[in-house]
């Protein structure tokens, strides 16, 4: 008990750092497309089923990470308020260590309300410059990147005062600039397959 409080309170107080050059995309950017991901519930995840969506949210995320496990509820209830108002949340899981199957059982055990897919090769990670789960990268009506960074500015729920991805959609949905464009994300770091 007391070696997991202390690997929580690690990887809570650990920020992964990062300059523009070592992302994949930059504000702006066009987004890289994602094809063919298999998800948990034995269907694909393509960005061009979503060419309706006046925004979509493009969350790289785990089974494991502490971090991206204690943002689980809050995807939900995000993909709950959005989902009616054109918003399309995708989760991807690119990490080398986990599988399809463990996915499976972890949305069956939290209700997940939208697609978890799980792409081996972590390719989209990659050409979104993907560094922690989670990372979040926004994407507006034309699939350019609006925002990218944290879900929100704190890992406790009872204490979060900027919903950065929320602000960005309802920016996105108001026909607005996004007020706050990019953040650092903080999780556990990506392990992708070599």
């Amino acid at each position: 008990m007391v070696r997991k409080f202390a690997m929580l309170l690690a990887v809570a107080l650990v920020a992964m750092t990062f300059s523009a050059a070592d992302a994949g995309v930059k504000v702006g950017d066009q987004a890289p497309d994602i094809k063919g991901v298999p998800t948990t519930d034995g269907k694909q995840v393509n960005l061009d089923d979503a060419k309706d969506a006046k925004a979509i949210v493009v969350c790289f995320t785990c089974n494991e990470c502490p971090v991206a496990k204690a943002y689980e509820d809050r995807f939900i209830g995000f993909t709950k308020k959005y989902a009616d108002k054109g918003v399309k949340f995708i989760a991807i899981n690119v990490n080398a260590r986990e599988d399809l199957d463990a996915m499976k059982q972890r949305a069956e055990e939290k209700g997940l309300n939208y697609p978890y897919a799980y792409e081996a090769s972590g390719a989209s990670a990659v050409a979104y410059g993907a560094k922690v789960t989670p990372h979040i990268f926004v994407l507006d009506g034309d699939r350019k990147v609006a925002y990218m960074g944290a879900f929100d500015d704190n890992q406790n729920p009872d204490r979060v005062g900027k919903a950065y991805v929320a602000d960005a959609v309802d920016a996105i949905l108001a026909g607005e600039s996004v007020p706050v464009t990019q953040t650092r994300p903080v999780g556990c770091g990506i392990q992708i397959r070599k």
